[in-house]
């Protein structure tokens, strides 16, 4: 569009997967004064000047790197790694973006100067904008203050308002891209005046990670979990910070449980309903609906937690259970006696007792270490997480028999370990359990 509105011919051609996510897609962008000079909308091999990678993965793809000619194409690459389908089977899978990197740094050419520019697309587009979905377009704008983008800034503005769709952000991500392109020095003096929620987690200082864990946690039950959470740090004060740091992570994650209650809480949050009516235009039940995909633990079948769409009438039920949260693992607590809420507990329960006994006398700190953070493999809903837990839990017991101490595991979480173990739906996961 930006392309027409200057009088120039443009061609796009699109190849699309269809795997995790909807697959990569491989654009092939083709601008010329006359249509005369578009003989063909695919770029040949070794043609192209620009390879715009918004993902590493597609960009050091052979399709994506045969079009790149030595000396001669300039890359601009998003040095976030983006998971991509292996993350499904394993959360823990290594992108190795530093090869990914090299591979087409190699391609463009290791001796030619500016032959690769690159920049985390995803963690300025989440500091400065709340979320990634901007990401491409300051990718667009880190590369058109490069100099490689050959339409004009006016025609590039206007094809925004003419697409219509979140139009000032639009703008506002292309112009963050085109300062971190030009001064990323000038860009990050204005990072100490955004919102410091919006850091990630690897960015903050231990004791900035440790009062931000507290501030949530104050709001998701209350002081009592805020003095738990403290007293386990406290008997870490002699360890090193990276032993403090996996703990105040892990624990938190343990304790800070997305259950019925939170999952209500975070739905009725101002800013999140603000931030959600920003997206669109009109009145939430008048000019748009809202539907829940929730999973109800009445409606699991054989361990397997069953989704069902609810109306926009949840808001009023989402409502009145963010104000009972204070039930939260009482005996009046309708949702704490099913397998999964019991287990998830006591599993907190088992961990500050597995590091206590780990902190009083560490034989090897990178063991006490790898203690601490093994529990942030316990991830997803469900059966999946309850195979999650019983492999955190074998490796549990391994690394606490090397410190020669005995790891806690309550009746609560074996009995969810011995049930899933023999649930249907696990049939052909490979699951091993020691006793």
């Amino acid at each position: 569009m930006a392309a027409h509105l200057e009088g120039k011919s443009a061609s796009v051609l699109d190849f699309m997967g269809f795997a995790q996510k909807g697959g990569s897609v491989l654009s092939f962008v083709r601008f010329a004064a006359t249509d005369a000079l578009l003989n063909q909308v695919r770029i040949d091999t070794q043609q192209a000047d620009l390879l715009l990678a918004c993902d590493m993965v597609v960009g050091a793809s052979p399709e994506a790197l045969q079009t790149v000619r030595y000396d001669r194409t300039k890359i601009v690459v998003n040095a976030h790694a983006i998971p991509n389908a292996s993350f499904v089977q394993n959360p823990d899978a290594n992108l190795h973006a530093d090869a990914l990197i090299d591979k087409m740094r190699h391609a463009a050419g290791v001796d030619a100067r500016d032959a690769l520019r690159s920049c985390d697309a995803q963690a300025l587009a989440t500091r400065f904008l709340g979320d990634t979905i901007g990401a491409n377009i300051l990718m667009l704008g880190f590369a058109w203050q490069l100099g490689l983008v050959p339409v004009s800034l006016a025609a590039l503005m206007r094809a925004l308002e003419l697409n219509n769709v979140a139009v000032d952000k639009n703008k506002l991500a292309f112009s963050i891209g085109r300062l971190a392109s030009a001064d990323l020095s000038a860009l990050e003096s204005l990072t100490a005046q955004v919102v410091r929620r919006n850091i990630t987690q690897a960015e903050m200082s231990l004791d900035e990670l440790i009062r931000d864990r507290e501030e949530r946690l104050l709001a998701y039950g209350g002081a009592k979990y805020v003095k738990r959470y403290r007293a386990l740090i406290a008997k870490a004060s002699s360890a090193n910070e990276e032993i403090k740091r996996a703990i105040a992570i892990t624990f938190y994650k343990l304790l800070a449980v997305k259950d019925e209650y939170e999952v209500a809480r975070l739905h009725t949050d101002p800013a999140f309903r603000a931030a959600l009516a920003a997206q669109f235009e009109g009145a939430a039940g008048d000019d748009y609906s809202v539907k829940f995909n929730l999973a109800p633990p009445t409606l699991a079948h054989d361990g397997a937690p069953k989704k069902k769409v609810f109306g926009q009438w949840m808001w009023t039920v989402m409502g009145g259970l963010a104000r009972f949260r204070a039930l939260r693992g009482s005996v009046l607590d309708p949702f704490g006696r099913t397998l999964e809420r019991r287990m998830e507990r006591q599993l907190a329960l088992d961990y500050e007792i597995t590091m206590t006994r780990a902190l009083s006398n560490p034989r090897d700190l990178s063991d006490v270490q790898a203690l601490a953070a093994l529990h942030e493999r316990v991830r997803g809903y469900g059966h999946v997480k309850l195979a999650n837990v019983a492999m955190v839990k074998r490796s549990e017991r391994e690394i606490a028999a090397r410190l020669g101490i005995e790891a806690a595991t309550s009746s609560a979480v074996q009995a969810a370990i011995d049930t899933m173990k023999g649930a249907s739906v696990l049939k052909g996961i490979p699951v091993v359990v020691t006793k």
